[in-house]
């Protein structure tokens, strides 16, 4: 593989800018090359034009070789400043915790104990309380998130050191000269983001700490939650899984065949409208999980760091191969029971058992399925989405992180599935005759407006999250704003149930209610689509220059699909006129249905794009922050540690201590071992320049 393509394989996604610009550079060595005058041997003029030419060039070449070695320079030493602060935190909280293990002995006093610890540099608050069980797992998870930044940060050092040795090389024998090694030996080995060692320090005394203090000596437990997530692009899975996905893929299509032809063939009488109703949430269910599986495999090709995003463990969450084998799964269940209840409809089957209560099994297994307590069948990945689904139910009491409400977007979009919920519960609970498959009038219907509490419900976990995080920062704008958009929701299913009911009864299809619903829906669509193309996907910037319309920078590599995504988006936030035009015309029933139902599923396609460029926004928004890992805390800074930080920072000792005033504290200074060289996002940039010994960076750990 060449450098070019090797670089891009290993290098963090969020950290590309501040990568070096190795193409670049590469595509000014062949510039330089096809330039070239043609030489005569027999001419000294020509001879001497050549080496003016190549002198230019150089000039150029190397001064952009020094710009790119600033850059790394410059970010690597923010970055170690970072690592060097999240360190020495991460050295008190442990310190804390022991602390918090060890009960005070009568004998000793309390000013005792202060005076010793201030004696040994340290100053921790008093802790009276036992540190508890959820504390010593937030801590082991901070330590991993920060080994895996430390990871990150080693493999940084050695990408850009192999990338100037690479370039120069390439350099030297393009040119047929020693200038590109010259300057490689005098500028790059002596550079500091290659001669500093720290981080290798940092990343043995974390799993010292790890190892020692947190798994009690137990160095392959530690090293197993330590691991690292292979940094490359291509990751291989595991061959049962490939296979599973392929052989439950077949058996649906073989069993979609089948229910096909006997719903043709077989005398069934069956009402087939309520049996799609009955079938038609377990379909979307499994659609939606595929749709999920494509998003996954989307991201990881285009490098958009979902995993970050949603905060999730990088060592082990479910791949797009996963998903589309609980996909797959599902559809089985779901088109075997299709199967059952068309042969159950049969004279000579039909008296033995009800075929109604096929549709029953089949969600029956779905929330087996999910609220399976052992550890099987994705345990883990069931249990956090369980966790980010009780959030949404308690919403209001917990702060609003990003899969949080990304979960409820998911939820506004299948609206329905909790409508199908109502009838499926009303069906096999109060209305209705599994024998026969009779229903009464209740079921699916607005009386006791349930069906539109129903509807609003996901919208109401929205607008509870958005004045949640209005309470949070304080920030009217976009929050309050956001919370009015999901409250257009309300009301436009508020005046469709008071259009629904008052033509029911009288008949008048053009009201007082059907133009406030038509207005209503309107507004919502008008709203929601300017949030969706200006706020969640960041369109319309003015920066944007060459992608018009949309922003300055894009992962995907067709701009054409952005704009058939905002097209798309457009249409579909439209074709409520589709549903209104219908309400107004004589349609029969059946053109009703069907219409609702591809609305339905239009629904989920539209969501499964709008989830590409959500995220798409989220991961640039992380890339300008420099975020490649969860900034997990375990205890938060405040003004008043600023500095102590600093004086941590600049001390002889490194992050060996800390000096903290949480409470109050001392800060004894040290001679200084950092200098501030430049600031980038209102943070010093702190460069390292401490031993002057020729050394080089280990190799990354992958």
């Amino acid at each position: 593989m060449k450098f070019g393509s090797n670089l891009q394989a290993h290098l963090t996604p969020e950290w590309r800018s501040q990568y070096i610009d190795y193409e670049v550079l590469k595509s000014m060595l062949y510039d330089c090359k096809e330039n070239f005058p043609i030489s005569n041997a027999t001419n000294v003029q020509s001879d001497e034009m050549i080496k003016r030419h190549v002198a230019h060039w150089e000039e150029q070449f190397f001064a952009e070789c020094d710009m790119q070695l600033t850059k790394v320079n410059t970010f690597f030493a923010e970055k170690l400043a970072e690592a060097t602060r999240r360190f020495a935190l991460l050295q008190s909280e442990v310190q804390a915790h022991k602390e918090s293990l060890i009960q005070p002995t009568p004998s000793v006093s309390s000013t005792a104990r202060l005076r010793r610890r201030v004696s040994q540099a340290v100053v921790f608050p008093l802790m009276k309380e036992k540190v508890s069980v959820k504390t010593l797992k937030d801590l082991k998870l901070a330590f991993t998130e920060f080994y895996l930044s430390l990871i990150l940060l080693q493999n940084y050092q050695e990408m850009n050191f192999t990338g100037f040795r690479k370039i120069l090389k390439k350099h030297d024998k393009m040119l047929e000269t020693k200038t590109g090694g010259d300057w490689h030996k005098n500028y790059v080995e002596t550079s500091p983001f290659h001669k500093d060692n720290l981080i290798s320090e940092y990343i043995l005394k974390t799993e010292n700490l790890y190892i020692n203090e947190l798994e009690n000596g137990d160095r392959s437990k530690a090293m197993k939650r330590l691991r690292v997530p292979p940094l490359t692009e291509t990751r291989t899975y595991p061959k049962g899984t490939v296979f599973r996905v392929g052989l439950f893929l077949g058996m649906f299509i073989v069993m979609v065949v089948v229910f096909i032809l006997a719903a043709i063939l077989l005398p069934i009488d069956a009402d087939p409208w309520l049996t799609v109703n009955l079938y038609r949430a377990g379909f979307i269910v499994f659609l939606f999980i595929a749709c999920m599986g494509l998003n996954t495999w989307g991201w990881r090709s285009a490098g958009v760091n979902h995993v970050l995003i949603f905060e999730i463990d990088p060592r082990q969450h479910l791949s797009h191969q996963h998903l589309f084998e609980v996909s797959a799964m599902l559809s089985i269940v779901w088109s075997f029971s299709i199967i059952l209840f068309l042969f159950g409809n049969l004279p000579a089957l039909s008296s033995t058992l009800p075929a109604y209560l096929n549709p029953g099994l089949v969600y029956a297994a779905y929330l087996l399925f999910l609220f399976n307590p052992f550890p099987v069948l994705f345990h883990k990945a069931r249990f956090w989405l369980l966790r980010r689904l009780w959030r949404l139910v308690a919403c209001g009491f917990y702060p609003v992180e990003f899969a949080d409400f990304w979960l409820a977007d998911q939820l506004n979009s299948l609206a329905n599935l909790f409508v199908d919920a109502e009838f499926i519960i009303c069906f096999y609970g109060f209305d209705s005759d599994i024998w026969t498959g009779r229903i009464g009038e209740t079921c699916g219907s607005y009386v006791y407006g349930i069906k539109a509490i129903v509807l609003c419900y996901p919208a109401y976990i929205r607008f509870v999250q958005c004045l949640r995080r209005f309470y949070d920062s304080r920030k009217w704008f976009p929050h309050l704003v956001n919370a009015g958009k999901y409250s257009t929701t309300f009301f436009k299913v508020t005046f469709s149930a008071l259009f629904t009911l008052h033509s029911e009864q009288t008949g008048d299809k053009q009201s007082v209610y059907f133009f406030l619903w038509l207005a209503s829906l309107f507004v919502n669509s008008c709203y929601t689509f300017a949030w969706d193309i200006k706020m969640d996907w960041g369109f319309l910037d003015s920066n944007a220059g060459e992608n018009k319309f949309l922003r300055e920078e894009i992962v995907y590599p067709y701009k054409a699909l952005y704009y058939l995504a905002i097209l798309e988006d457009f249409l579909i936030r439209f074709s409520w006129i589709a549903t209104v035009s219908v309400n107004q015309t004589p349609v029969t029933e059946n053109g009703k249905q069907i219409l609702s139902n591809v609305l339905m599923v239009l629904e989920v396609l539209r969501r499964f794009i709008w989830n590409f460029f959500r995220l798409e926004n989220e991961h640039l928004n992380n890339c300008g922050e420099f975020r490649a890992v969860r900034d997990i805390s375990i205890a938060p800074l405040h003004a008043d540690d600023l500095a102590s930080l600093e004086n941590m920072m600049d001390d002889i000792s490194g992050a060996d201590i800390i000096l903290l005033k949480r409470r109050g504290g001392l800060a004894v200074p040290q001679p200084p071992r950092f200098c501030d060289i430049s600031r980038r996002h209102s943070s010093s940039a702190l460069l390292y320049v401490g031993d002057t010994s020729a050394g080089t960076s280990s190799e990354p750990q992958v």
